[in-house]
């Protein structure tokens, strides 16, 4: 799936175009027991629950893709009975409708998802007549293809925080009741997967709402996928590689690490030059050596690093360059270089000043300046008069003296 087939089913999430027919929910608490389940007709609900379970369907598909989204694919033994993909199959087909299958999802769930407290299960179920379209990604009224799909969502139930509020029976200010309130999805899938916009039962979208720590151990044992890296834990191995080559205590870390990023950028510039934005930049061996190289990386590092690369990241998962790019430290490096011009700008004004006379060595200002002759200088001293120091400045008849640019008559 890519972004465009997410953002068509996500469009139907709206009241207006909304046809989701059920609505199946398990409450488990942190004892891992099922405290309640149910199931509703979706469309039939109240105004106010159905647009809070709609935002959770919305959440499920929200995010980008390759980083919040990732589609994995069944391996053959999962597609066989018993395999988690054909019981998943077999929940769709039933469209949750069945409570029995429904627990029995429910029961994969609590037995795969790692998670420490209360949490909701939800499954949706919807039907979409894809409607076909043109060359030119016009649409026409005719349907392509029906695709029924179960989109699930797990959410966090969290005990609401302590507070005053207003008893309305009595009459008074009071700590409000406590309750268990339903949190934003943590984890979710769409099954099947919506691929070049058409049934792909061999794929589940997964949905996570933690980019740097995702809930694998549900991918890989509740649905039985080989679990992939998102985009965040891509560019934090790489970076994680990169400071242990160079050491986390080497002044020139940072400085490094923005070349890298900037190399980075500069690498993609270069290849979508020549080969136009469409095709996506893929980041190989030979590339990390060459972008580490000229970031200032000996070459002993920079091959040992490209290396480490290799090994970390399967030849069918290497990393995009956009998934390596880190746009906060480029942003933050210009940030860097600006302030860097202006101390550069300010040494060199503070110089020019001093020089003039303008300041002195500790910044002070100067309030009176003398330019004159070495002979002259010599013959400069001060005195008081009338109680003030003054400046005593010995003059010939056919001396003159320039004040503030203007020659002052001294007769």
């Amino acid at each position: 799936m890519e972004k465009k087939e997410v953002l068509e089913l996500k469009r139907r999430l709206k009241k207006e175009s909304c046809t989701i027919s059920k609505l199946a929910g398990c409450y488990v608490n942190a004892a891992k027991e099922k405290v309640c389940m149910f199931q509703e007709d979706f469309l039939s609900l109240e105004e106010e629950e159905f647009f809070k379970y709609l935002e959770i369907a919305n959440k499920t598909l929200s995010g980008t893709v390759g980083n919040n989204l990732i589609q994995l694919s069944f391996p053959n033994e999962e597609e066989m009975e018993g395999g988690a993909q054909h019981s998943l199959l077999g929940l769709k087909n039933s469209k949750l409708e069945v409570p029995e299958v429904n627990e029995a999802f429910f029961d994969s769930v609590i037995k795969s998802y790692d998670y420490v407290g209360n949490y909701l299960i939800l499954l949706f179920y919807d039907v979409y007549d894809v409607p076909t379209k043109t060359t030119d990604n016009m649409k026409l009224d005719e349907s392509e293809e029906v695709y029924d799909y179960i989109l699930c969502a797990v959410c966090p139930v969290k005990l609401t925080k302590a507070a005053l509020g207003y008893r309305e029976e009595e009459n008074r200010i009071a700590p409000r009741i406590r309750d268990w309130a339903v949190d934003a999805p943590d984890s979710g899938f769409l099954f099947p997967a919506f691929s070049d916009r058409s049934t792909d039962i061999h794929n589940v979208m997964m949905y996570t709402k933690n980019t740097k720590d995702p809930h694998k151990e549900f991918w890989e044992n509740g649905l039985g996928c080989a679990s992939k890296f998102t985009s965040t834990e891509k560019k934090n191995a790489f970076e994680h590689m990169i400071v242990n080559a160079v050491g986390p205590e080497n002044e020139e870390l940072e400085d490094i690490i923005a070349d890298v990023n900037q190399n980075i950028s500069d690498f993609i510039d270069s290849v979508k030059e020549v080969r136009g934005d469409k095709e996506p930049v893929v980041l190989n061996k030979k590339d990390v050596e060459e972008i580490l190289s000229d970031a200032g990386l000996s070459d002993q590092k920079a091959e040992h690093v490209a290396k480490t690369y290799e090994e970390f990241f399967p030849a069918e998962e290497l990393p995009l360059a956009d998934e390596v790019l880190d746009t906060k430290v480029i942003k933050n490096n210009e940030i860097r270089q600006e302030k860097n011009a202006l101390k550069e700008q300010v040494v060199t004004l503070t110089q020019k000043l001093e020089q003039a006379g303008v300041i002195n060595e500790n910044g002070e200002n100067v309030d009176v300046i003398l330019r004159v002759s070495e002979k002259k200088a010599e013959e400069i001293h001060t005195t008081v008069i009338d109680g003030q120091k003054c400046i005593v400045i010995p003059m010939e008849e056919d001396e003159y003296a320039t004040i503030n640019g203007e020659v002052k008559d001294l007769d």
